[in-house]
């Protein structure tokens, strides 16, 4: 903590201001606090498991142990990949080389959306929007190597200069995969210019945000009236999707693919493919194209100063290959049961707190407070893992080539994905593996997902005193509640469909509390001329301000029962609120920020600690904060949604 601020003026600087100035970021990374220093304790965890796990090689095969330690081992390899440089491209090159008309080009498409390559458009698995207890093919825009459209067609000194330094990144990477350098402009202008059309038919970062922007079903053979180069029987007979129906997240993006398979030469396809799988596969090549991959996305476009360690790339990689194979091991070894158990606890006192909170509201009218209840009472926690774990009996992991080992793992991910379009959703499934730092809700399963990787100190500590846990975990299981009820949440009802549970006038009170919250992001500035967008950080806002507000009310239940001690000086309730400013404090890089504001719907760290708490008449009571506070905003700009 930084005493010498004062907690009524900064809070978060008052919290965690010392930490950071005495932990400066890492050279590796974007942003750091305790809470990021934990995600990376995590990585070190797991490169245990796969050291111990590499010393035998007596493995029986396709077990779990063979395929974590020969993953592993391939990926530390660099001086068999750094050898191979471009080859393992060849193949993939051979076949976009070889496309000669329409039919050739959509059935390399297909194989390219075997291995992940998603391009101009992609598809995935989804509950259906108004009946989530089944599963549709989803497909969805995508084809663009910058973060999002606005990057493409933003006039602002920031995106210009984005746009530069991208086409200077092109050149390079055809460069490296053999281009002569005239060949490597004209390919670089080519797929430019391609990007740029498609990002005109894109939705921006708030327009995807609303569900209903996005909610298309249509018949396949409506689609392909849509659609008519596109050939939809052959694609889905290919991926072994076998629906009459696809959900099509953007209408407008498919026909202005179906405008380029008309109006664009099969050559300049050819050379935006080839793009497409040098972006995707770059990081699992040699030296060169890892290289100059972190030089534009992540040195220029967030402000990273160097490279994680081979090591760590490799434990990612796994984690996100293999996250059930290698997070079954972690989690015999670093979670245990009492952990599961306590944080159990923990989330049913705030499911608690939640239905007190709606029960005691003032704006909402009873109708509409038992349709809040009966979602409340349908939430479906998960806690540190997965009750039944994936199998990856089927995945051929072997010592010696560290991009065949990548193939496998995605061709795996896919086909398990596919696997579930058709068919009555599973709902013992996770979106994360369990060592991620990090945690979820999902509105159409209206589930709260809280992963074993996040349930370690700072955030929760089996052994901590309430005030901590409630502090920091407890916020963020409040932040994935009151997800459920934030701008998007409340469009689904208990059912998780997509379906207006609200009286109109109770759906005008809720707009107006959640405008308040709009403007309130809105005047957040990251430097001169650059602010927060209130629309776009709406939902994690009020997750921020809901969550702070029950993690209190249940605090003090607890409170009740266990009283906390008062440590170093500190009440209970101030070491609550200063859990909650070291878990959230990060410091952050400028040039994250920037991406952050453009396309996260995360507001950055210093306004998730002074947002939530400037609303908080407990957290200017705890601190003694008069009324003309920076940290305390005026009764009649405070805002309360939840």
């Amino acid at each position: 903590m930084d005493k010498s601020v004062d907690a009524c003026t900064n809070f978060y600087d008052y919290a965690n201001g010392a930490w950071r100035a005495a932990n400066p970021i890492p050279a590796s990374m974007e942003r750091w606090s305790r809470r990021w220093a934990a995600g990376e304790q995590n990585k070190d965890q797991l490169k245990t498991i796969l050291e111990e796990t590499s010393q035998r090689h007596d493995w029986a095969a396709n077990s779990v142990e063979q395929q974590i330690s020969d993953f592993y081992g391939s990926c530390m390899d660099e001086k068999r990949i750094n050898a191979a440089g471009a080859k393992p491209l060849a193949p993939i090159f051979a076949e976009i080389d070889a496309i000669h008309d329409s039919a050739s080009l959509q059935k390399t498409i297909t194989h390219l959306h075997d291995l992940n390559v998603f391009t101009p458009f992609g598809s995935t698995s989804s509950p259906d929007n108004h009946n989530p207890t089944d599963v549709v093919g989803r497909i969805f825009a995508s084809g663009l190597g910058m973060p999002d459209r606005d990057y493409y067609l933003k006039t602002e000194k920031r995106f210009v200069e984005a746009r530069a330094k991208y086409r200077e990144h092109l050149v390079k990477m055809f460069q490296l995969a053999g281009y002569s350098k005239d060949a490597a402009k004209k390919a670089s202008d080519t797929v430019f210019a391609f990007e740029t059309r498609l990002a005109k038919s894109h939705l921006d970062n708030v327009q995807l945000r609303d569900p209903a922007a996005t909610d298309h079903k249509y018949m396949v053979k409506t689609l392909q009236v849509m659609t008519p180069h596109f050939n939809w029987n052959q694609y889905l007979q290919r991926t072994g999707i076998n629906v009459t129906e696809l959900a099509v997240d953007q209408p407008l993006f498919m026909e202005a693919v179906e405008h380029e398979l008309v109006a664009t030469p099969l050559s300049d396809w050819r050379t935006y493919l080839k793009w497409s799988v040098l972006n995707t596969a770059a990081p699992f090549l040699s030296d060169k194209f890892v290289k100059q991959d972190f030089e534009f996305y992540q040195a220029y476009l967030r402000g990273a100063k160097e490279m994680k360690p081979r090591w760590k790339r490799c434990v990612e990689a796994e984690d996100n290959l293999l996250g059930e194979a290698l997070g079954r091991k972690y989690v015999e070894r670093y979670f245990p049961p009492e952990a599961k158990a306590r944080m159990q606890e923990m989330v049913k006192n705030l499911l608690s707190a939640m239905g007190d909170t709606i029960r005691g509201l003032d704006w909402m009218t009873p109708a509409t407070k038992q349709r809040a209840l009966e979602k409340l009472a349908t939430f479906n926690p998960k806690v540190g893992y997965p009750d039944k774990w994936k199998d990856y009996s089927s995945v051929h992991i072997t010592p010696d080539s560290y991009f065949a080992n990548v193939l496998e793992g995605i061709r795996y991910g896919i086909a398990d994905d596919r696997s579930q379009i058709g068919k009555p959703v599973d709902r013992g499934r996770w979106g994360m593996t369990p060592p991620t730092s990090d945690a979820y809700y999902n509105p159409l399963l209206n589930e709260i997902v809280f992963p074993a990787g996040i349930l370690q100190p700072p955030a929760f500590d089996v052994n901590a005193v309430d005030a901590v846990n409630y502090g920091a975990i407890g916020v963020v299981i409040g932040h994935e509640i009151s997800h459920g009820f934030d701008d998007q949440g409340a469009q689904y009802d208990a059912q998780g469909r997509l379906n207006n549970w609200w009286t109109p006038e109770d759906l005008k009170a809720f707009q107006a509390r959640t405008a308040c919250v709009v403007d309130q992001f809105e005047n957040y500035f990251i430097e001169p001329g650059i602010h927060h967008n209130g629309k776009l950080v709406l939902g994690e806002s009020i997750g921020d301000l809901g969550g702070a507000k029950i993690a209190h009310l249940a605090f003090q239940k607890a409170q009740q029962q266990h009283p906390a001690p008062t440590l170093d000086g500190f009440t209970p309730e101030q070491q609550f609120f200063i859990a909650w400013g070291q878990f959230r404090g990060d410091a952050t890089r400028p040039e994250t920020m920037r991406m952050m504001v453009q396309g996260d719907p995360h507001p950055i760290a210093k306004y998730r600690v002074i947002g939530p708490l400037s609303n908080l008449p407990a957290f200017a009571q705890a601190f003694g904060c008069a009324a003309d506070s920076a940290m305390v905003r005026p009764a009649a700009k405070r805002c309360e949604v939840w």
